[in-house]
């Protein structure tokens, strides 16, 4: 679905992207890793065609550079910096979006819903909060239900509990199929939302691993699952989140990816805010997924 073959960017003497290539396919997930200054986001504005580049970039099939508006069509993007008009009402802003993507008529109602926003269709966009403007620009990714979402370091601007809330829409979307790129700085995020790990340093690609391998070797090696009575879930979450984990719903209960040190740090946290724990079991990375699909916050 993405192929990337000798990818390089320069700036002047400095190679921002050098020769890299990769293949994604339909309903893989690819996470980039790396320090800032890596390379990563380059990389993502040289597949959106944002950067001319050496090396050939196809997009089901389309050049990402001599046939940019058929491999884009393909794209649902959401950058780190969101750039709405405040005034706009947020009816009014994905309509907008939605005629700039070629679509002519679009059910707002339930594009909002499907991102978590029901009954916001008349709040102006200056009025929303961080992470429900990061929602917004979700939505507005699907519009058209593209097959491929470009996420470039979406959660570093909100705030623990709302940075759980889009990656449990995150973690519905990539369970769904669909075939997602995205750069992070958090282990957890990774591990909850890759299929495979592509590491770069000073623009090179320096490996491609599967994401158990790279939780492993980054501490993360086991999930707490927790049975909390379905009321107090959402005040769980904040706190888990506040408490520095990454915690995700699923039909039952959370699930926490924890450290080998530190298994029953969770339960303690949770315990010193009176949060009951009905039950808790530690289960594998493999077991983890299988409890999915994943359900956002109730």
């Amino acid at each position: 679905m993405i192929i990337m073959h000798g990818v390089t960017k320069r700036f002047r003497r400095i190679a921002a992207v050098d020769n890299v290539s990769m293949t994604l396919d339909a309903g893989d997930s690819v996470a980039l890793w790396g320090p800032n200054g890596a390379g990563k986001s380059t990389l993502i504005r040289c597949l959106l065609g944002l950067h001319r580049h050496k090396g050939v970039i196809t997009v089901n099939g389309h050049n990402a550079r001599s046939h940019g508006k058929r491999a884009r069509a393909s794209i649902g993007y959401v950058p780190q910096e969101i750039g709405f008009y405040d005034d706009l009402v947020v009816g009014e802003a994905i309509r907008h979006f939605g005629r700039l993507r070629g679509i002519r008529r679009t059910d707002i109602d339930g594009t909002l819903e499907r991102v978590g926003l029901p009954g916001q269709l008349a709040k102006r966009v200056r009025d929303l909060s961080g992470g429900m403007k990061q929602r917004l620009a979700l939505a507005i990714a699907l519009l058209g239900d593209p097959p491929i979402l470009v996420l470039d370091e979406v959660t570093a601007s909100l705030d623990a509990c709302g940075r759980e809330e889009f990656m449990s829409f995150l973690g519905q979307l990539s369970g769904a199929g669909r075939t997602m790129l995205f750069a992070s700085h958090r282990i957890d995020e990774i591990a909850a939302l890759a299929k495979r790990v592509a590491v770069m340093e000073s623009g090179r690609l320096t490996a491609v691993m599967d994401v158990a391998s790279f939780a492993s070797s980054h501490g993360v090696g086991s999930f707490v699952h927790l049975a909390i009575p379905e009321r107090t879930r959402p005040r769980a979450m904040c706190v888990l989140s506040e408490g520095g984990f990454e915690p995700r719903l699923n039909g039952v209960g959370i699930i926490v990816p924890v450290r080998t040190d530190q298994k029953a740090a969770p339960i303690a946290l949770l315990a010193r805010a009176s949060i009951t724990v009905d039950d808790f079991e530690i289960i594998s990375r493999a077991t983890a997924d299988a409890h999915a699909p994943i359900h956002g916050p109730t």
